[in-house]
């Protein structure tokens, strides 16, 4: 592979992240040792952006891919293509970040199928190899390849979960939403809204947060708030702004929705 082919993985700006405990330093020590990383935590609250600020911080590229059911190991590990001069074939995802000494980040991971998720086995314990099956080719790792995968316990399943000889490939992080005065930072540094309406907005994510369970599968995320913070920095009123980003995207329930509505009404007053 060229410098270019890795240079449009490079994370090259600084992601904001903002540390809500040890986890910078937890990670860097776990990329040290290129041991593999297991994110856990509910929909929208960092886990993506942490990943990209360490690969930024760490100076390695990163490969992201969003996993859903129809995904095959094909998709990950690459094939075969017909084109003009007959058959080449193609790196996948996974391929290319062993090949490169890429961070590969498999996003929700529980949302491919387990037959599927198996091939990373052989990259996540001593061996660290990936076999090309279809090519004859066993690749052994770059030195700089690391293996991340995040997912919602939320939606943990039998179904729907990660097999024990995945999970205990790897080590693991507990995310969770960040504290109040720390969400309205995120919300501040994110949109340039002042500091009184991200506190707000933020109170309005803390009252759906606790229906969780009581008519919400799931309570409103950060990154939620950031939409509604950047539609109300854009002259949007906050009221409209927050029934738009934040309540009609999450539920159709009417009890529910009034609920909320009356919520912003009340902090919006």
């Amino acid at each position: 592979m060229s410098q270019v082919d890795v240079e449009q993985y490079a994370i090259k700006d600084e992601p904001f992240y903002e540390a809500q405990g040890k986890e910078v330093a937890l990670y860097e020590a776990a990329y040290n040792k290129r041991l593999p990383v297991m994110v856990k935590g509910p929909t929208g609250c960092g886990k993506s952006r942490f990943i990209e600020y360490m690969a930024w911080k760490l100076g390695k590229p990163l490969i992201t891919v969003a996993c859903n059911e129809d995904m095959t190991a094909s998709d990950l590990v690459g094939r075969y293509l017909l084109d003009a001069n007959g058959t080449r074939w193609l790196d996948g995802p996974l391929t290319t970040a062993a090949r490169i000494g890429a961070i590969c980040y498999l996003d929700e991971v529980v949302e491919a199928r387990q037959d599927t998720t198996v091939v990373i086995h052989p990259l996540t314990d001593h061996r660290r190899t990936l076999p090309l099956d279809k090519k004859g080719e066993l690749l052994d790792a770059h030195p700089d390849f690391q293996m991340v995968i995040s997912y919602n316990p939320g939606y943990q399943s039998l179904m729907k979960d990660l097999k024990q000889s995945t999970k205990q490939r790897f080590v693991a992080f507990d995310f969770d939403y960040a504290s109040d005065e720390l969400e309205t930072k995120i919300l501040t540094q994110e949109t340039g809204l002042d500091q009184d309406t991200c506190s707000k907005l933020v109170q309005i994510g803390v009252t759906a947060r606790n229906l969780k369970g009581h008519g919400l599968d799931e309570g409103i995320s950060t990154r939620l708030l950031v939409y509604a913070a950047s539609l109300i920095q854009d002259g949007v009123a906050p009221a409209d702004a927050c029934r738009m980003a934040l309540v009609r995207p999450i539920t159709d329930d009417a009890d529910i929705r009034s609920t909320l509505d009356h919520a912003i009404d009340s902090i919006f007053a």
